[in-house]
């Protein structure tokens, strides 16, 4: 919050900003997000193999949420219980809350495939049953495949005073056994369930049996001669917050592969438990993992509902969106008279690309591709945060460093979970000649930026590419994100500058068209969210849309509460966490918000300025959140084309409007329209690209 504490007269009351009440809790706003997912498992009007991959995902979300932010709220326990967030609840009463809402939505996730995925993929002829339930030719078929393909990877773990209690890896399936050699002696053991091995195992025509049951079916050829007398399904969830790495490691690499280890030991978060585990077993497995009765949660279905993905690829006909393809703008189609025509299309005019409704493989890998075989380009710059295995993007870039061409990548070693594939590809650039540079450990390199300088007739240019998105083919497909392809001269320059200062020891970067943080991306927005309602005071028309993936920031919160006060629109489309409380009579009555779940994930961010009918808008990669305008490395860029701006000003106003996918935020509940007959707005784009 700001120093000075500002208040405004409502309805004869005076409401001061740092008032806790107009502030939502970040977690509980990430926990309705998730709902938002999980509703879309349960809508009918959604296909049944989308429903199932909702289900899946929102599963997925729960589990990455548990290990993000449970782990942080355990880590913060530690520190100070009492602390206060801004919207006034202290860790100690997060963490109970929290805790009992993720458990509420474990069991919401497991009704709904208990009671409306899994009867409606029986009534269509498939189903999971257990072991016992299949004939004796299939029970004869799955005990030949457990042979070849599960037994030889499987090792069977008894606790005694000579073996101890064996480490239980994070989010991993274990079968935990009472086993009996005689009367007088039981012992507890584990097997831990593969996960290299498919979930869910063919066993006929539609019929499925999850691979612990198929394990818990054969434990007489892991324990022969042994009785199992108890078997229960557990998992463990682990924290990924795992405090700042040792201090002696000899450079960045090794940092990172230092937090990799022990993010693999890190404290457990969270037990589940599928079936019966008498209470001695329990009360000894609580206390090796140092949790509490509380942090266990009893499923009556199945755990790890996120593995589901793998039955969304059923061949069930008209159960899941329509393929698409995505579209290539007419400045990328082949061109045999000019192998290079595509620089000259950017050089004449910027071009605005939509992904995934226009192709990113068609568009930005093939202009990074051409840049590497291009001999009149001389060097190429880029940031890479998270990208696929087998990138292309990073593939070129390999290609372009062996003909000779300066290229410098950024690597962020730090992307949460993205950290072993990074680490590879940095190892890869490197030993291919790359001049690699990694981000800072206390700052994030998140922007997504890349550079190509090309020596023509009338000297160097520069082409220039500012996204919302990563350079990753594969959630390229899946995510929505802008990107702007210019040879704007300022903006080239600009990058340079941050580049340099990325790769180098310079301060600040001197740019003067791009918002760069943590220097000069919050001043330039409050800056531009001040001239707003300047011109709101004036009685000019005044507006504000954004569209983020949060809006957590407190101080930027409170100014969108002052800008609507003073009488500026304030249009927000936010996908997931959101702190503003709109609909607040005389303080946020022209707050509207909106959040769009669907067959895309939305990932774009926009920021768009009224500005007395002379519109600015802005695209990048940060989010309104502390870390992103503080502590990150994150660039949005003008679009400066008017063309250009009213196309992204349409697609917010089609985000607005969308009666079919989008969420509304009153107060502090979300609701949704029920339209049937309407087209959602990710169909509708699908149906106007190219966009160009």
């Amino acid at each position: 919050m700001t120093a000075e504490t500002r208040t405004f007269e409502v309805d004869g009351a005076a409401i001061a900003l740092d008032d806790p009440a107009l502030y939502g809790n970040r977690e509980l706003s990430w926990l309705d997000f998730n709902d938002r997912v999980l509703w879309e498992a349960k809508d009918p009007r959604n296909p049944l193999l989308e429903r199932l991959r909702f289900l899946s995902i929102s599963a997925s979300n729960l589990d990455e949420f548990v290990s993000k932010r449970m782990g942080w709220l355990r880590l913060s326990l530690k520190s100070d219980a009492n602390h206060r967030t801004v919207d006034g609840l202290t860790i100690a009463e997060q963490n109970l809350v929290v805790r009992e809402r993720v458990h509420a939505m474990q069991r919401d996730i497991d009704a709904t495939w208990r009671e409306a995925i899994e009867p409606m993929l029986r009534e269509r002829g498939f189903r999971v049953v257990p072991f016992e339930g299949l004939d004796q030719s299939s029970k004869d078929a799955l005990r030949g495949y457990f042979m070849e393909a599960v037994y030889p990877v499987l090792t069977p773990l008894v606790v005694d005073p000579s073996h101890p209690f064996p480490f239980i890896s994070g989010s991993s399936l274990s079968l935990l056994l009472t086993v009996r050699a005689d009367e007088e002696r039981r012992h507890l053991a584990r097997v831990k369930v593969p996960p290299n091995r498919s979930r869910f195992i063919e066993a006929g025509e539609g019929t499925f049996v999850r691979l612990e049951d198929l394990i818990a079916a054969h434990l007489d050829l892991l324990f022969p001669g042994v009785e199992v007398d108890e078997s229960c399904v557990i998992r463990v969830l682990r924290s990924s917050e795992v405090g700042t790495p040792g201090e002696d490691a000899a450079d960045l690499l090794e940092l990172m592969e230092d937090t990799l280890a022990r993010r693999r030991m890190a404290d457990a978060v969270g037990l589940e438990l599928q079936g019966a585990l008498p209470e001695p077993r329990l009360g000894m497995l609580l206390e090796e993992l140092q949790l509490h009765p509380d942090d266990v949660y009893t499923s009556d279905v199945m755990l790890g509902l996120a593995d589901l993905a793998q039955l969304a690829s059923l061949p069930i006909p008209d159960e899941s969106f329509p393929p698409f393809i995505p579209a290539v703008p007419s400045q990328f189609l082949p061109n045999e008279d000019d192998e290079h025509h595509v620089f000259h299309a950017i050089r004449s005019e910027d071009l605005l690309l939509h992904h995934p409704y226009e192709s990113f493989d068609q568009t930005i890998v093939r202009l990074i591709q051409t840049a590497a075989e291009d001999p009149h380009v001389l060097a190429i710059k880029h940031t890479t945060y998270r990208t696929s295995p087998d990138s292309p993007t990073l593939g070129a870039l390999i290609d372009a460093a062996g003909r000779g061409k300066q290229v410098a990548v950024l690597v962020e070693l730090a992307a949460r979970f993205d950290e072993a594939n990074n680490i590879e590809w940095a190892r890869r650039l490197e030993d291919a000649g790359v001049h690699v540079a990694y981000g800072n450990p206390n700052q994030k390199i998140h922007a997504k930026i890349s550079l190509i300088v090309r020596e023509e007739s009338l000297g160097i240019v520069t082409y220039s590419h500012i996204a919302t998105g990563n350079y990753n083919s594969r959630t390229a497909r899946i995510y929505t994100d802008f990107g702007l392809l210019t040879a704007d001269r300022q903006i080239g320059q600009d990058l340079m500058a941050v580049f340099n200062h990325l790769t180098g020891l310079s301060k600040q970067p001197d740019v003067k068209a791009l918002l760069v943080a943590p220097m000069t991306l919050r001043s330039g927005l409050e800056e531009r969210v001040r001239r707003e309602i300047a011109h709101a005071s004036a009685g000019r028309p005044a507006r504000v849309v954004f569209k983020m993936n949060a809006l957590e920031d407190a101080r930027f919160t409170e100014l969108l509460y002052e800008a609507s006060s003073a009488g500026v629109q304030v249009d927000l489309i936010v996908r997931g966490i959101c702190r503003i409380r709109p609909g607040i009579p005389g303080l946020s009555d022209r707050v509207r918000v909106r959040s769009v779940i669907g067959r895309f994930l939305e990932h774009s961010r926009v920021f768009a300025f009224e500005n007395g009918g002379a519109p600015e808008v802005y695209i990048g990669s940060a989010d309104i959140m502390k870390r992103n305008l503080d502590e990150r490395t994150e660039v949005l860029t003008p679009i400066q084309s008017p063309a250009l701006q009213a196309r992204i000003l349409r697609t917010m106003d089609r985000f607005l409007e969308d009666r079919r996918q989008a969420w509304s935020l009153h107060d502090t509940s979300w609701s949704r329209d029920q339209a049937v007959e309407d087209i959602g707005v990710h169909a509708e784009l699908l149906a106007l690209a190219p966009f160009a």
